[in-house]
C-alpha cells in the first residue's frame, strides 16, 4: 500500500479480504493486523496516523467512502452546536463537526484513541474535546449537549448496555439524540458486532423510552443503515 492509499476505507477492505479468506480470526486478530497495515505504510507511528487521518477524512468528507453517507446525513440530523459523541472510535465525525464550527466532545471506551484524537485534532486543527469514558457513563452534566450521536455504536454493545448507554444519552441531550446502526444479516465478528437490528426493533427501541420522557418522539428509517431519532 503506498501512503496515499492509506485510509480507512482501504485498510479495513485488505484486512476484511483475510477475514473472509479465513486467515485472520476475531477482533484481536483484525485490529492488530489493522494497525500493522497503518504503521507498515508510512515512518514513524505519528507521521503514519496523521496520514491515515488526512487520508480517511478526504475521502469521507468528499462522499468517496463507503460510510460518507452516514456521516454527511448525521451532520444535518444535529440539532444546535454542541455535540456529544458516543463511541467514538478514530473520531472522524467529530472532527468533521470540528471543521464546521460545532463544539464537540468525542468519547470512547479507548484511551489510547482518545490519545490518537487529541493528536490528530491538534496537528488537524481542528479543535475537539475528548473524554475516554463508557457510553453507559459519561462524566458530564445533564443536558450538556444539544444533540448527541451514536454512529455504529449500538451493535458492539450487549442488551443492558445499549438500555444503559440510550438513558445516558438522554441524559445528555437538551434536544436530539441520533443513532445509526448497521443492518446485517449476521453480525460481524471481526469488528466486533455482537447485535443485529433491523427497523423493527429501532422502533422497539424508541418506544421504550417515550414514556420517561414526556414529549419524546421516535423517527425511524433507513438510509445507509438504519437510524433512529429521538426528539425531545
Amino acid at each position: 500500500m503506498r501512503p496515499d492509499e492509506l485510509s480507512d476505507e482501504l485498510a479495513v477492505l485488505l484486512v476484511a479480504d483475510l477475514i473472509d479468506g479465513g486467515a485472520l480470526r476475531g477482533r484481536s486478530e483484525f485490529e492488530a493486523v489493522f494497525t500493522g497495515v497503518v504503521r507498515s505504510t508510512v515512518d514513524g507511528a505519528l507521521p503514519a496516523w496523521l496520514r491515515f487521518y488526512r487520508n480517511s477524512l478526504a475521502l469521507l468528507e468528499s462522499g468517496a467512502a463507503a460510510f460518507a453517507p452516514v456521516h454527511a446525513r448525521a451532520q444535518t440530523l444535529v440539532a444546535g452546536n454542541r455535540v456529544v459523541d458516543l463511541g467514538s472510535c478514530f473520531g472522524f465525525f467529530p472532527l468533521r463537526l470540528a471543521r464546521h464550527g460545532f463544539d464537540v466532545v468525542a468519547t470512547d471506551l479507548s484511551g489510547p484513541a482518545m490519545h490518537l484524537l487529541d493528536l490528530a485534532a491538534a496537528a488537524l486543527q481542528r479543535p475537539v474535546h475528548t473524554a475516554r469514558c463508557d457510553a453507559a457513563a459519561v462524566p458530564l452534566p445533564d443536558h450538556c449537549a444539544d444533540t448527541v450521536t451514536a454512529l455504529h455504536l449500538l451493535e458492539h454493545l450487549d442488551d443492558h448496555t445499549i438500555d444503559a448507554a440510550l438513558g445516558e444519552a438522554l441524559r445528555l441531550a437538551r434536544r436530539r439524540v441520533v443513532v445509526a446502526v448497521p443492518m446485517e444479516d449476521r453480525p460481524r465478528e471481526c469488528y466486533g458486532h455482537i447485535q443485529r437490528f433491523d427497523l423493527t426493533r429501532l422502533q422497539q427501541l424508541g418506544a421504550r423510552w417515550c414514556p420517561e420522557f414526556p414529549g419524546l418522539t421516535a423517527t425511524v428509517d433507513e438510509f445507509h443503515g438504519g437510524w433512529l431519532i429521538l426528539d425531545l
